[in-house]
């Protein structure tokens, strides 16, 4: 089994942890031993194909979810994602690990019907239709039927009334279950495969006929509960003094501040999305749709009902003094089909998860999410976000300014305690290490100096 606990990972080399990881996920011991993603491969996934742009892909430890463990792959550019989720899940990990829970994998295919007369009795004669239609579409694709999915229902949307003078607009929901992929190509087919006899009940015109990305019947929900006493640092209290029940009183404030600003509520989401993001990459999924499904259901979640947080925290009022947090977020991915058929690297990703089903993945992608959201608000509710954030900025900034890979440790952490994370200081302390290295005695052969 599994375990997501590996002290001390980060201090190997690349070489190191690859090996570890092999072991660990029990992959082939030549899992790493070609590129992730190949120019012939990638020319075939898009058009116009000059090169392949990389991105870094790391492993999040300490995610243990309904008891189960999880090595968790992440794709993201930016410095302490995933450093920062591995350690608010070892956090949530003492206080029992993620508990999660995920909806049927229900997506919504969209028929936009356009010039309806009378949108009212249009509406009555489709729901009349249900139970035929469903029968309809699901012939339109027998395959999805064979492996458990297929229609489950329909909505009829009134968008815009129609009068005497002017037409109205419908949108048909066909509700279908799309098991294990994210689905987009299987509602497009049966969108089109239904629009006209949809249209034709309607007396209206055919508009479009695409999914939605707003998956609201597809939602993952992840709750956690956080001793107080595991927020604080190594010695019972963060740097700067702040106490475990300190830093959870800042965090249930910062999350009141998202619930009640929408200006605050967008930073908070996209801290929940660094996590989410970075594993949706790394598995060959849409992130711009998960993008796109989240910040829509966000827009009602507000106190006031507008835009809000999509995960909030809570004093616990049993005694405990325990952090309570829950997230609930539309989680559109796939373990099958689509990108994930070609690219090695989430073909790889998946293998490290050891997760074959869609729902399990968009757990783990959830709880991702919800870590970065802690990892963050406990940062910003102590000694401030940018402290533990520029000690690993740091490093681009001395690769930037033409550190060799011996010296990038060495720059970066001076800068970090100058407190001093610029370009031109990366320059000035590069230039003195570089003239004591040329200051240094040489050896030559036979041992003269």
């Amino acid at each position: 089994m599994t375990n997501s606990r590996a002290p001390g990972f980060y201090k190997l080399s690349i070489a190191d942890r690859r090996i570890d990881l092999i072991a660990r996920a029990g992959l082939d011991k030549t899992a790493f031993d070609g590129p992730l993603l190949d120019e012939q491969t990638a020319n075939h996934m898009i058009e116009n194909v000059v090169g392949i742009y990389g991105l870094p892909l790391g492993i999040a430890f300490n995610f243990q979810i309904n008891g189960k463990d999880f090595l968790v792959p992440m794709c993201v550019e930016e410095p302490s994602v995933v450093a920062a989720a591995s350690n608010a899940a070892k956090m949530i990990r003492a206080g029992g690990g993620f508990i999660a829970e995920a909806d049927e994998p229900i997506m919504i295919s969209q028929v936009q019907l356009t010039d309806v007369a009378d949108t009212f009795s249009a509406k009555r004669r489709i729901e009349a239709e249900a139970t035929e239609l469903m029968v309809q579409a699901d012939a339109a694709y027998p395959s999805l039927v064979k492996r458990g999915g297929g229609v489950r229902g329909i909505e009829v949307r009134v968008l815009e009334e129609s009068r005497p003078a002017q037409k109205g607009m419908l949108a048909v929901h066909l509700l279908i279950d799309v098991r294990d992929a994210m689905g987009a190509n299987l509602v497009n087919t049966i969108a089109e495969a239904m629009s006209d006899r949809l249209a034709r009940l309607a007396d209206g015109r055919v508009g479009l006929r695409i999914l939605s990305n707003l998956a609201d019947k597809r939602l993952v929900r992840v709750k956690a509960r956080i001793p107080a006493s595991a927020l604080a640092g190594k010695d019972g209290a963060v740097d700067g003094g702040f106490g475990g029940e300190r830093v959870r009183d800042g965090i249930v404030s910062a999350s009141r501040f998202a619930e009640l600003d929408p200006y605050r509520a967008a930073t908070h989401n996209k801290g929940i999305m660094n996590g989410v993001d970075a594993v949706v990459m790394a598995t060959g999924n849409d992130w711009r749709g998960v993008e796109a499904g989240a910040h829509a259901f966000a827009a009602t979640r507000g106190e006031h009902g507008g835009y809000g947080p999509l995960c909030i925290w809570r004093a616990a009022t049993d005694g405990s003094g325990d952090l309570l947090g829950s997230l609930e977020i539309p989680m559109a991915v796939g373990t099958v089909g689509g990108t994930l058929r070609v690219h090695p690297g989430a073909k790889l990703a998946l293998k490290i998860l050891g997760v074959e089903r869609a729902w399990e993945l968009g757990m783990v992608m959830a709880a991702a999410g919800m870590a970065s959201n802690l990892a963050a608000l406990r940062a910003l509710a102590s000694e401030g976000i940018q402290r533990g954030h520029m000690s690993l900025h740091a490093r681009s900034v001395a690769l930037h300014a033409g550190a060799t890979a011996e010296q990038v440790e060495r720059v970066a952490s001076e800068m970090s305690a100058l407190g001093d994370v610029r370009h031109e200081r990366a320059l000035s302390i590069l230039a003195e290490i570089q003239t004591q290295e040329l200051a240094k005695p040489r050896l030559h052969v036979g041992g003269a100096s």
